[in-house]
């Protein structure tokens, strides 16, 4: 059995791994695959150093990503509660539905600041009251705010 050598990838292989990871390959793949097409470099005490840095510098940015969210987290939750309005028809139900955009629409101009419509979870709405809705920041971070439906 060939022993195995270590190479750093340039580029996203498929089924190998992602730019900057250190993988363990054949021989005969690494000289006559990936070093040739720029995928992938011999690995070297430099080059091990310059993987950890990348990693430690990703590893640094994903926190503050987090933090970032926190803290956007908090202040929506001080808020409280965000009112949208809408036509009423009889028995307090409202015309069409109250949709992410709406929501998305009104932390914009409560709060100035800016959610992705794409991350807000909301019950169906089809009358007046309140209702509960998760806004997802950030993979680990979710902040539940208060909705208030209103008539126009």
């Amino acid at each position: 059995m060939a022993k195995r050598v270590q190479v750093v990838l340039n580029k996203d292989v498929s089924k190998l791994g992602r730019t900057g990871d250190l993988v363990e390959v054949a021989p005969g793949y690494a000289r006559n695959y990936l070093i040739p097409h720029g995928m992938a470099v011999q690995v070297t005490p430099g080059i091990l150093r310059q993987v950890e840095r990348r990693r430690e510098q990703e590893r640094q940015r994903l926190l503050e990503q987090k933090q970032q969210a926190e803290v956007q987290k908090t202040a929506l939750e001080t808020v409280g509660r965000f009112v949208i309005q809408k036509q009423v028809g009889e028995k307090e139900a409202i015309f069409g539905t109250v949709t992410a955009q709406d929501v998305a629409d009104a932390i914009q101009a409560t709060t100035s600041q800016e959610v992705d419509r794409r991350g807000i979870t909301l019950p169906d709405i089809g009358k007046l009251g309140f209702y509960k809705a998760e806004i997802k920041l950030h993979p680990e971070v979710t902040a539940v705010v208060e909705i208030q439906v209103t008539p126009q």
